[in-house]
């Protein structure tokens, strides 16, 4: 699991009502992108992984990483509780899996064969993905700001962590942990 978070642990910015998607100041949650070793890391990860998982939120948000290949070019299993059609963009195929954020990682393990797993956000499926028990990795990209409040990434998604790398790039701190079984 990968996902951008505050140093004071809020994956989106407050007030996010009148700012949609990431909140007030929430962009710069995601301001490593901006920068080449950034988007390398980035590129990295996606490139070693099978399968995605994220939130119906998140896809929506993003209208479905609107660019014609939908960005993955890989499959990607969007967690739901509204039915929704297969969609294709290029190389990209969104499922809407209803069952849980357990069978959307089932799904996404059986397509991504031996390749691995990407969880990504929002906060809730990366909580919920980590209650499971099925969460090996956890990657943190630490952005240097304090949001103060917004969309709380830990709440009650308790698990012990073991410190595997830490990545500098300009614009974040990428921490990697394994993840303790509950």
């Amino acid at each position: 699991m990968d996902i951008s978070v505050s140093v004071d642990g809020f994956v989106t910015g407050p007030d996010l009502h009148t700012w949609p998607g990431l909140g007030k100041g929430g962009e710069r949650l995601h301001a490593w992108l901006d920068h080449e070793e950034g988007r390398r890391l980035s590129d990295a990860t996606f490139a070693a992984s099978g399968a995605v998982v994220t939130s119906r939120r998140v896809y929506d948000d993003t209208d479905g990483w609107a660019a014609e290949d939908g960005f993955f070019r890989r499959p990607v299993l969007v967690v739901t509780h509204r039915p929704h059609p297969v969609v294709r963009k290029g190389d990209t195929t969104f499922t809407f899996v209803t069952g849980g954020v357990a069978a959307a990682l089932s799904a996404a393990a059986a397509v991504a064969g031996p390749q691995r797993v990407h969880v990504m956000g929002g906060a809730s499926i990366a909580r919920q993905a980590l209650l499971t028990g099925l969460v090996d990795h956890l990657r943190l990209h630490i952005a240097p700001v304090l949001l103060g409040a917004g969309t709380a990434l830990f709440d009650g998604a308790a698990r012990a962590l073991e410190w595997l790398e830490t990545v500098d790039t300009p614009g974040a701190t990428h921490v990697t942990y394994r993840v303790g079984r509950p």
